[in-house]
């Protein structure tokens, strides 16, 4: 039942980053980017967790969930700090 779980959170995880690089293909935004390659990442978290048959605790593969996670922070970090400096141009402006 575990594996069945694993599965369907991989194939949730795959389906969620597509629908991520459609949006980042309409409009460019690396944000988009970001979150699509997290949940992929996420989803092989998932099928690996599924086919090695382990604990998380117990494997190293909690490094790729950090890696998901750290570009999610760095996706918005980006964003932010992208606004933040049009912002900051648009003030400027006569």
């Amino acid at each position: 039942m575990e594996n069945f779980a694993h599965g369907v959170l991989a194939m949730g995880s795959t389906i969620i980053g597509l629908f991520f690089v459609r949006f980042w293909r309409q409009t460019h935004d690396r944000l988009f980017l970001c979150f699509a390659l997290s949940f992929w990442l996420l989803g092989f978290n998932w099928l690996c967790l599924a086919l090695v048959g382990k604990d998380e605790p117990h494997s190293e593969l909690y490094v790729l969930r950090l890696i998901a996670f750290a570009l999610i922070i760095i996706g918005i970090w980006g964003k932010n700090r992208r606004s933040v400096s049009q912002g900051e141009s648009m003030e400027s402006a006569p």
